[in-house]
């Protein structure tokens, strides 16, 4: 599917890159991935005069290391999608199902397929520690 749902461990939330790195780099990063966007989002392609930066991760489920993979430039309801429990809590998951649907051309149950497995993945990732492994950083600045 082209827009995925990105649950991120228990253990992992609140370090992100905006939040450990000075202020400038953290801006230097993310307009560097809107100019790459070019006003579109990277994800569903729509054009919009508000992107926002989203960290993708990749996860070493033997060794335990959350790796950055890369820093997109994308649009709010494809964020919200990715960041689904938090939508949730802030009651917009209809939306965000909706755009899941429109993007990836899907029925609601391969909505809902989708989330259980990231929910049963992220349960799985939650019952571990992780490493943070940030090498690929200086691509991004």
């Amino acid at each position: 599917m082209k827009l995925n749902f990105e649950l991120v461990p228990d253990s992992c939330w609140y370090s992100n890159l905006r939040s450990e790195l000075p202020q400038e780099v953290w801006d230097k990063i993310r307009k560097k991935a809107y100019a790459r966007a070019g006003g579109k989002c990277m994800i569903c392609g729509a054009p919009t005069s508000r992107l926002e930066a989203h960290e993708q991760w990749e996860y070493d489920d033997k060794n335990g290391v959350q790796r950055l993979k890369n820093v997109v430039a994308i649009c709010r309801p494809c964020h919200e999608v990715i960041h689904i429990g938090r939508t949730q809590l802030m009651g917009r998951e209809r939306e965000a199902s909706e755009h899941f649907m429109k993007v990836n051309g899907c029925t609601y149950a391969e909505y809902r397929k989708a989330l259980g497995e990231a929910n049963e993945k992220h349960r799985e990732r939650s019952r571990r520690e992780w490493q943070l492994d940030v090498s690929e950083l200086p691509k991004f600045m």
